[in-house]
């Protein structure tokens, strides 16, 4: 990952959105989490969205990253915190929120030293054991 200082400001190079951004602490934790997913669980770099806006009504929300499979349907909605915030029923409902429009499978909460991964399924949320690869988000 690429850092700079740039007017006093510290920036990281968003691969995903092809320029700098502020360096803030979710920031380099979403960034991490997303280099992560690519290196070591095989997630095409690609088919990964950062920041893209959706419409939840009259409302315009933008989710931390979706990931989506070959055919672009958004498979897993990522929603990061700062590693000094913890993952609670108000972050996983947040993504739930997103989840509204997009109807994914799967929902990632990430804070650095702690990952959350959950199925949903109509009626039912089933909590992962740890993150799961590229090919397992497409079953």
């Amino acid at each position: 990952m690429k850092t700079r200082v740039f007017n006093e400001k510290e920036q990281i190079y968003c691969d995903w959105r092809h320029r700098w951004v502020r360096l803030t602490p979710e920031e380099w934790v979403r960034q991490q989490l997303l280099h992560r997913l690519v290196e070591q669980f095989g997630y095409p770099a690609g088919l990964i969205a950062v920041e893209t806006q959706i419409r939840l009504g009259e409302a315009c929300r933008r989710p931390d990253a979706v990931v989506y499979d070959r055919e672009m349907h958004p498979r897993m909605i990522i929603e990061c915190k700062a590693e000094t915030v913890p993952l609670t029923q108000r972050t996983l409902d947040q993504a739930a929120t997103y989840n509204r429009r997009l109807r994914v499978p799967y929902l990632m909460l990430h804070n650095g030293p702690q990952t959350v991964v959950a199925h949903v399924e109509t009626d039912k949320i089933d909590y992962l054991p740890a993150i799961p690869a590229w090919n397992n988000l497409l079953h």
